[in-house]
Order: structure tokens, then sequence, then C-alpha cells
């Protein structure tokens, strides 16, 4: 026989709501506090008889009736909530007392998420807010920019499925989490679902935000996730860009992460790209940055640099990363940025092995034409040289990252791109095992501080299937499509 369990009648109205144990600290709580929620305090709430109130159970009541709280049905926890979702699959109104919260979404399903929000996910959402959520950057921990953080509360508010989503993107850090993964995520990408189905007006920022993280967890185990980007373009270009035509800052960011997402070369395994980036966020002045070459936070690029990139396969040429000037940063930037500069000319001259189209005009180890007023004919290098440059700048940022961890760096989330286009050169990198050594290092022996390196991995595997198998496949993306995977390179 089970042991009665004693409910708190005395904690503020939030946690109670929520049926979550409450430490009565006044005037707010410490609990909600510390989940960024809105405490709604302890006040005695007032039921009503005829003719004032304007909305809930007691609407066009003239004064109040009972100074105390409505009394709670009998039974136990499971049957109630059993009765409550029989009633709205008949046709019940379903709906809260005013003042009462639910997450946004106008879904059945996102009713009974708020009911069964348990001490796990609360948990695990806790944790993504403290850690978790430095997985989706490729800055620094304080960066001034990840304008995530701080709206991430709020937004859960506006969106059910955003909290499921940040629930499921932190369980898929913890180790041997798999089973329980699968449960969070499968109710997250439910919920999605359904909440994209009811912005067909207008895509709001918070279910905006959930369908990139998505995409994140997706590309973290390399399941197909594009087809998420898709359904929410088709709102954005029903629509436009900004709905309702406000154009703040963190809905420029929310472009930006998925025009990189969408970057044609940063993903294996996919064969379309919106061209999201080149179409739409090159255009600074409509995105409102006043410093057009400043560091987007979640690539760690420069977004002079990812303009060059988004052209891949479009106009792009080897001359263009050869004379990108670069941009102001940190020692490590630059290592990084020039790993990538040299993997984008890599991306160009052997574009097959990503099923990039190769570039009329695009020669390797020989002199070409540049479009400017001098005449001099640029001297580029060969892939040999090209592929040793990058493995030695990513060298040089594993030791970097290796010596200075705590010092809250995430550029080592950025090294898979440039690692993993220098490892599609498998001759030179079967001719040189140094060169696959420190492949093997960035992508597989560092320890990554925040507990997730399973995409790393995955990603090592492939390359090391390629390298004994190159010469029986055409390209990478055979390799994918063999495994049934969507490779994200971000």
């Amino acid at each position: 026989m089970s042991t009665p369990r004693h409910r708190s009648h005395d904690g503020c109205w939030t946690c109670k709501r929520v049926r979550r144990k409450c430490d009565r600290t006044r005037p707010i709580c410490k609990v909600c506090s510390s989940r960024g929620v809105s405490c709604e305090g302890y006040e005695i709430r007032l039921r009503w008889g005829t003719g004032i109130a304007s909305r809930g159970r007691f609407t066009g009541a003239e004064e109040p009736v009972e100074a105390s709280i409505p009394p709670r049905v009998k039974g136990r926890r499971r049957d109630l909530s059993r009765e409550r979702r029989r009633k709205r699959d008949n046709g019940g109104n379903g709906k809260a007392e005013a003042g009462s919260y639910r997450p946004q979404g106008g879904s059945a399903v996102a009713e009974r998420t708020a009911d069964v929000r348990s001490n796990e996910q609360d948990r695990l959402f806790e944790e993504f807010l403290s850690y978790g959520i430095n997985i989706l950057h490729s800055t620094s921990v304080n960066d001034e920019r990840n304008l995530l953080e701080s709206r991430l509360p709020i937004l859960c508010q506006q969106s059910s499925s955003l909290y499921a989503i940040c629930v499921a993107l932190q369980a898929s850090l913890k180790p041997n989490a798999k089973p329980h993964f699968y449960e969070h995520f499968d109710l997250a990408l439910n919920l999605f679902r359904t909440e994209l189905s009811s912005n067909v007006a207008y895509l709001e920022d918070g279910t905006f935000t959930a369908g990139l993280l998505l995409c994140s967890i997706g590309l973290m185990h390399a399941m197909p996730w594009t087809m998420h980007l898709h359904g929410m373009y088709g709102i954005l270009q029903a629509h436009g860009l900004y709905g309702l035509g406000e154009r703040t800052e963190f809905r420029a960011h929310l472009l930006e992460v998925m025009g990189v997402m969408d970057l044609p070369t940063f993903t294996v395994g996919r064969s379309t790209s919106l061209g999201f980036w080149r179409q739409h966020c090159r255009d600074r002045v409509s995105l409102q940055h006043p410093l057009g070459d400043e560091v987007e936070v979640v690539s760690g690029l420069p977004r002079s640099l990812l303009d060059i990139i988004s052209c891949i396969g479009h106009g792009s040429t080897e001359e263009d990363f050869w004379n990108w000037p670069g941009s102001p940063g940190s020692l490590s930037q630059h290592q990084l940025w020039e790993a990538y500069r040299l993997a984008g000319m890599l991306a160009i001259r052997d574009g097959h092995l990503l099923l990039v189209p190769q570039l009329s005009g695009t020669l390797t180890g020989t002199t070409v034409e540049t479009n400017g007023a001098s005449s001099r004919p640029i001297i580029l290098p060969t892939t040999t040289v090209i592929v040793s440059r990058i493995v030695s700048h990513l060298d040089a940022l594993r030791r970097a990252f290796t010596e200075t961890e705590d010092a809250g760096s995430l550029i080592i989330n950025a090294i898979k791109y440039p690692a993993f286009i220098a490892g599609l050169q498998a001759d030179i990198v079967n001719a040189q095992p140094e060169f696959k050594d420190v492949l093997r290092c960035c992508l597989s022996t560092y320890d990554h501080p925040y507990g997730f390196e399973r995409d790393f991995e995955l990603l090592l595997e492939v390359l090391e299937e390629w390298w004994v198998h190159h010469h029986n496949m055409a390209n990478a993306h055979e390799l994918a499509l063999v495994r049934g995977m969507e490779i994200g390179l971000l």
C-alpha cells in the first residue's frame, strides 16, 4: 500500500499550479526566481458571484463570494489528468482560469505538456540554461552577443515546444541517455509540428527558435533535419522574414542562424539548399547590423567570410578566399578563420567530393588572373600545401584549447568543417600519418567541457571509412546516404 502524499497549500501560485515544491520565500519564491519564471505570489484569490469578472469560470460575476482558493477535487492525480484529457477530447472548453499560466501554442498537446512537466524536465531545462546552451555557440561563454540565453525563459512562455526541445537537447548531452533522450525528442517533435501548423500567418520568435534548436539536435545526431528548415522557410516566404514588420536584433539573429545552417557545404547528406544566407543575410542593412563584419556567434566566423562561403557553387572562386582581407579577432580566432578560408578553397577546387559544382576558371596549383586593377597573376598553393596548412591551424587550436580550457572559449565547437574538408583529401592524408593523427585528435580525444562529442565521433567514423574506401565511392555524400545520416559540419 502506497504512503499518502501530503501536499502543501501555502506555496506560491506558480509552484502550486505545476505541483512543484515551493520554498515559500516572500515576496517572490526562490524556486521561481532560479527558473526565470514569474512568481504569482501568495495573495488570496477571490471567487466571484455574478456581473464583474470578464474571464474564467466566473465570467459575469458582480462581487466576491468566497475569500479562499477553490477546493481541490479529491482523487489520484493520474485519474484527474485522464479525466481532464477525456473532457477536452469530448469537446470540453479546457480553458484555464484567469491568471493561470499555460505555454502558448493553442493546442491540447501544449496544455497537456504544462500538466506533466516533471522534476526531471525542470532539472534538464535549468542545466541547459546553465551550460548546455554553450554547445550552440563558437565564440565564448561570456560573449554579450549571445542573444538567446537571456531571452529563453520568456520565449518558452510563448512556445511550449521550445521548452520541450531545450529539455530534449540537454538530455542528448548526457552520456548513456539514449532511451530518455528519444522520449523527450518524440514529445518535442510532436509539439513543434503542431505549433508550426498554427503559425501559418506569422512565424513567432519562440517557434522560430524552437525549430532552429530542433535542427541543432538533428545536426548533432546526424538525423535528417533540413525538412524543419524548409517548413519554417515556407512560412517566412509567404509572410515575410519579419512578419508584422518588427525588425528586432533578435529576429535578425534567428535569420542569420537559419542562413548558417543552410550553407550548402556545411552539411553532408542533403541534396538541396535554400541559399538563405546568399539571398537574405548578405544585405546587412536590411538585417540592421551596424557593424557589418562582426563575428556571427553560432559559427564563430566573420560575416564577410560567411558571404564568400555562401556563394560556393554560385560564383565564389578560390581567389575570393585567397584575397579575403581578414577581420579583427583573437589569436585563436585567426587560426580558425584561416582554416575556414583554406577549407573554402578546397571546397571549390574539389567540389565533387561534396557534390559542389566545379566552377570554370578554377585552377589547381597554377596562376589565376585577378579581377582587380593589377594584372599581376596570383599563385595559388597546391592542394597538399593547403591541407597541411589547415591541419597545422587545427593542431594549434587544439593545443591552445587544452592549455586555456577554463577561459570560456567555445571555438573548439567550430572545427568540424575545416577538419572534415581537409580529411576528404584521402590520398594526401593517407600519405601523411601525422595529418591523420591530428585530425583524429581534433575529432575524438579531447574532452568536451560541456559533455557532448557524439557529432565529432560520427564525423571521424565517416572519415575513417572514407580513408579506406574512397576509391570505390564518388563522394562523401554517398557515405552519408548509405548510413541514412544528414551530417552537419556546423
